[in-house]
């Protein structure tokens, strides 16, 4: 396995990980898994990468220097190393109640 029992797995929508054989490998390979037909589609309320981090991720990034793909990915990696550790603690935070909310909301979007 390759998480610890503290951790549950889910994925988005997308067609290779909602295949079958997607979801059979998830099943037999993390400990806890969400799987698609529990998860609401495309819905922005449980998005644990939420705004404060992409914001922070862009922001980091010298647009001066990516020119090429070569350069963007380089400056993606260096921008990464630079999000704030206590952003990713937030958002996960949010991302945690919201699901919450979720739940009591019988999976419907939050307003």
């Amino acid at each position: 396995q390759f998480l610890d029992s503290d951790w549950v797995v889910q994925q988005d929508a997308a067609k290779p990980h909602s295949h079958h054989l997607s979801q059979k490998w998830c099943r037999d390979n993390f400990p806890s898994f969400i799987e698609k037909e529990m998860w609401p589609p495309k819905s922005p309320d449980v998005n644990p990468l939420d705004y404060s981090i992409w914001d922070q991720l862009v922001n980091n990034i010298n647009w001066n220097k990516v020119y090429s793909k070569r350069t963007l990915i380089q400056e993606l990696k260096s921008s990464v190393k630079k999000v704030s550790e206590s952003v990713v603690f937030e958002s996960c935070a949010c991302w945690i109640n919201r699901l919450h909310r979720l739940y009591q909301n019988d999976g419907n979007y939050l307003r």
